[in-house]
């Protein structure tokens, strides 16, 4: 029985890592083919750079031939002009855009200007300088004038006054010159012509050779193997030719139209193989790990579940437990929920009994507010009347728009009025600062006008939007400014004291705030720890002023809008009251 059992084991053991060693076979080849994908994205990236750095650095020198081509100078040479001015031009033009050699040709290919000499006759042959008789922009590379070794040509037409090409402009590149800026940089990029040679490349060691089928050739002759692959739709060199570029690079390719060449990037893709293989490795050990922990889990199995049963059940009582825990929870939170709303609504009640009481305490003043235009209209009407019996129409409405005026200013203290005395449940929006300290003087206008106190208020230059509700940010100015007036009217000891109300609105940009102050010169605040606290007040026991609560209904409004309420002794005397409040955006808004 033994040896079966054993047999079978050992049956089991081979299977399992067989299919381990399939398992990461696969897994390497999978994360070696998705390895590829940013490698060949970065590398498309890189060729597509060097790509249009060799063709914008050729495109000055395209430029310069085609501008050049038509130029006075070298249309002169036609009519038989002295070369020596067209040399100069050319000479010129060539130091200052790096081409070695420029030359003028006619259409028999006779040289009539050129900035040196050296132009190979096998350019003035071949077919850039006869695409350009046939009146487009001839190309081609070679052997380049003097000594150059690698030249690119371009050959612009020049048209006469019929139309017809009279000559053109051969401008000539060196190759060498343009490859300092970026040879040796990674990865190995080189640029081939229709025939396959490299003309160009940032790996000097590379210059000339071609490929030919699988094999490549050197500039000797000499065959050397290569061998491709194509894993997942990429293609992949794999030689040992060559130390200076990778044993096995991804190679990627770029068609290169405007200047006849083909762009070949050669991509390492030796960190690809290595992540593959890395993250093969992890998978084929944490296989042999759990092939070995489920192992041992058939023969601890009963033990397992033995253990298990025991947890469930003690899950099952923790489950119960934290059940009548969360019943209680919530009743606990429906509680406070029901309490929060109900100090809400006593806090709005107190808000609204505030802006009533203070309303009452305005009455007299309103009534004169209100008296006074209503005998002005009453007097104006009656004037209005008698000119018009009289015939003075032209008086008449003189009287009439004076009535008018009356109208519109009773209109305007109602509506103030019936803002500040409104309910304003709405959450905080864009407010204008500055309109609402000045609809706060203009509801106290009366009291301040009776009590001889100076307002020293100074709208500011700049806007200033701030985030609150336009209604309950006036209640708090109100209550600002009316207890300042107040204190400087207690202020027994001082009688004959200057009595003044400085309000100013200032920016803080750093930190997105609006602050306004006010501050008086009455006797300051005696203990600015309690100030905020309700039923707190300074007056006298039974007065008529209030119940110590318009702070206290102030800080939690200023708060309610993300603010902030300081009230401080100033330096000086008296007592100053800061309103902190976030600045709100600056577009459609003014103040």
């Amino acid at each position: 029985m033994t040896h079966p059992y054993r047999k079978r084991r050992a049956l089991v053991l081979a299977m399992g890592l067989i299919a381990i060693a399939i398992t990461t076979g696969g897994l390497w080849r999978s994360a070696y083919i998705q390895g590829l994908e940013p490698v060949a994205a970065r590398g498309l990236s890189d060729l597509e750079l060097a790509s249009d750095r060799l063709v914008t650095q050729l495109q000055r020198f395209r430029e310069f031939a085609v501008l050049t081509a038509d130029h006075p100078a070298l249309a002169s040479l036609h009519w038989g002009a002295d070369p020596a001015g067209a040399e100069a031009m050319l000479l010129r033009a060539a130091d200052r855009s790096g081409a070695v050699l420029a030359a003028y040709l006619d259409a028999e290919g006779r040289i009539l200007a050129q900035s040196g000499p050296g132009l190979p006759r096998a350019v003035i042959e071949g077919a850039p300088f006869s695409r350009a008789l046939d009146g487009a922009l001839g190309i081609s590379h070679g052997a380049g004038p003097g000594d150059i070794e690698r030249a690119f040509y371009f050959a612009a037409p020049s048209f006469g006054p019929g139309g017809g090409v009279r000559g053109a402009l051969v401008v000539a590149v060196d190759m060498a010159r343009l490859e300092q800026v970026w040879r040796g940089s990674l990865p190995a990029v080189f640029f081939t012509d229709s025939s396959g040679e490299i003309f160009a490349t940032n790996r000097s060691e590379l210059l000339h050779w071609r490929r030919v089928g699988t094999q490549v050739m050197s500039p000797d002759g000499a065959l050397k193997e290569l061998s491709l692959r194509h894993p997942g739709g990429h293609t992949v060199w794999v030689q040992r030719f060559s130390p200076y570029i990778p044993t096995r690079a991804l190679r990627l390719q770029l068609e290169l139209p405007v200047i006849g060449m083909t762009g070949v990037l050669l991509v390492d893709i030796t960190p690809a193989e290595r992540l593959a293989g890395l993250q093969a490795a992890v998978v084929g050990a944490l296989l042999l790990f759990f092939g070995t922990v489920l192992w041992l889990a058939f023969e601890r199995r009963r033990t397992l579940w033995l253990a298990n049963a025991e947890l469930e059940e003690r899950v099952s009582a923790r489950t119960r437990a934290l059940e009548q825990s969360n019943v209680a929870l919530r009743r606990e939170i429906a509680e406070r929920q029901e309490a929060e709303a109900a100090l809400t609504r006593a806090q709005a009640e107190l808000v609204q009994a505030s802006k009533l009481s203070a309303l009452g305490k305005m009455s007299a003043g309103i009534s004169h507010e209100l008296n006074q235009p209503l005998m002005a209209i009453r007097s104006f009407a009656e004037n209005g009347a008698a000119f018009l019996e009289r015939g003075r129409q032209d008086r008449a409405a003189e009287n009439l728009g004076r009535i008018s005026d009356m109208a519109s200013r009773m209109g305007r203290i109602i509506k103030n009025l019936r803002a500040f005395a409104r309910a304003e449940p709405e959450p905080a929006r864009r407010v204008g600062l500055a309109a609402v300290v000045e609809s706060a003087l203009e509801v106290l206008g009366q009291r301040i006008a009776t009590s001889g106190v100076e307002i020293d208020w100074q709208r500011p230059d700049r806007a200033t939007v701030v985030m609150a509700g336009e209604v309950r940010l006036a209640q708090v100015v109100v209550n600002l400014i009316a207890n300042a007036m107040d204190a400087m009217k207690t202020n027994s000891d001082h009688q004959d004291a200057e009595r003044r109300i400085v309000i100013r609105v200032a920016h803080d940009d750093a930190d997105g705030l609006v602050r306004l102050t006010v501050r008086d010169t009455g006797p300051g605040i005696s203990d600015p720890s309690r100030i905020f606290d309700p039923f707190y007040s300074t007056k006298e026991v039974g007065g008529e002023e209030g119940m110590g609560l318009g702070l206290s209904i102030s800080y939690g409004i200023v708060e309610g809008f993300g603010g902030r309420l300081r009230g401080e002794n100033a330096d000086g005397g008296g007592a100053v009251f800061t309103v902190e409040l976030l600045q709100a955006g600056k577009m459609g808004e003014t103040a």
